[in-house]
C-alpha cells in the first residue's frame, strides 16, 4: 500500500492537546479529500507538506488559509564512486548502547531548544511543547527500530557529546534522520565525524546514495554537507492550517 494521503497524528496530539493530522504530500487533486478528512474529524492543525516546485498546490492552500511554516532541503551524496574522506577527529562515534537514552535526552534538550522548524515557527503553539517534539524523537530513536535502523553518538573523554540516526529507505538508498551536537562541544568536527560514519554506515549495508534533509534558513549545516561532496536536489514547503 502507498503512504496515506492524510493521517491522524497521534504523537502531535498527544504532545500538544489537539487533534492534529499530517497530509505529506499535498497536490491540487488531493487537498479537497485532505481538507474532508480534517472537517469529519475534527482536526484542529493540520500539518502539510507539498514540493516547492507544485504551484498548483501551493496557491490552492493559500486560498485556504494555509500559513508557510518552513522549507525543507535535501541533499543527496554518491557513494558507490565518490571516496569517503577519513575522520580526523578526537571523539569515538559508535553504537549507542542500552541505558544511554537518558544522556542523549539531556543533550537533546539543550540543541533543541528553540529550534526553527515548522512546529517554533508556529505562534499559536507553546515553545516548551515544540522542544519535546524533538526530545521525544530522539529518545523513542534509542528505544525503538521504528524510528531508525541505526543510532550512533559521540563520545569523548567518556561523555556522550552528540547523536545521530540513519535508516534505509530501499536497498540503494539510505536517510540521515536525526542528528545533534552538544552546543558546548559544536567547532569540535564532530558533525563531520557523523557524516563521515554514516555514510560509511550506508556504504556497509549496500546503499549507493545517501540523503539528509533540514530547514533552508540552517545554513552551516549545508555548508558541511557541500565539503562532503552532497548537492541539492529538492525541496518541500510546510504548511499549517488551523480549523478554528
Amino acid at each position: 500500500m502507498g503512504e496515506k494521503i492524510v493521517y491522524i497524528s497521534d504523537i502531535d496530539e498527544d504532545l500538544f492537546g489537539i487533534r492534529t493530522a499530517k497530509a505529506p504530500n499535498v497536490t491540487l487533486d488531493n487537498l479537497p479529500k485532505i481538507m474532508d478528512f480534517c472537517r469529519d474529524n475534527n482536526v484542529k492543525m493540520l500539518i502539510a507538506r507539498c514540493p516547492a516546485n507544485n504551484f498548483p498546490a501551493i496557491h490552492a492552500m493559500e486560498g485556504e488559509g494555509f500559513l508557510l511554516m518552513d522549507t525543507l532541503v535535501y541533499y543527496s551524496r554518491d557513494l558507490a564512486n565518490t571516496p569517503i574522506p577519513s575522520d580526523t577527529t578526537k571523539a569515538t562515534i559508535r553504537q549507542i548502547r542500552p541505558g544511554e537514552e537518558d544522556r542523549v535526552k539531556e543533550v537533546a534538550a539543550e540543541s533543541f531548544r528553540g529550534y526553527l522548524g515548522h512546529y517554533h515557527a508556529d505562534d499559536k503553539l507553546d515553545n516548551s511543547k515544540c522542544d519535546e517534539v524533538y526530545i521525544s524523537w530522539a529518545v523513542n530513536s534509542c528505544i525503538s527500530r521504528d524510528f531508525a535502523d541505526e543510532v550512533f553518538v559521540a563520545e569523548l573523554n567518556g561523555k556522550i557529546l552528540g547523536f545521530s540516526t540513519l535508516r534505509m529507505n530501499d536497498s540503494a538508498e539510505s536517510e540521515s534522520v536525526l542528528s545533534f551536537v552538544d552546543p558546548s562541544s559544536r567547532k569540535m568536527g564532530i558533525y563531520r565525524s557523523f557524516l563521515i560514519r554514516r555514510m560509511e554506515w550506508s556504504l556497509s549495508k549496500g546503499a549507493r546514495r545517501m540523503l539528509t534533509s533540514t530547514q533552508l534558513i540552517n545554513i552551516a549545516v549545508q555548508k558541511a554537507w557541500v565539503r562532503l561532496g552532497f548537492e541539492p536536489i529538492r525541496g518541500y514547503y510546510t504548511f499549517h492550517k488551523w480549523f478554528d
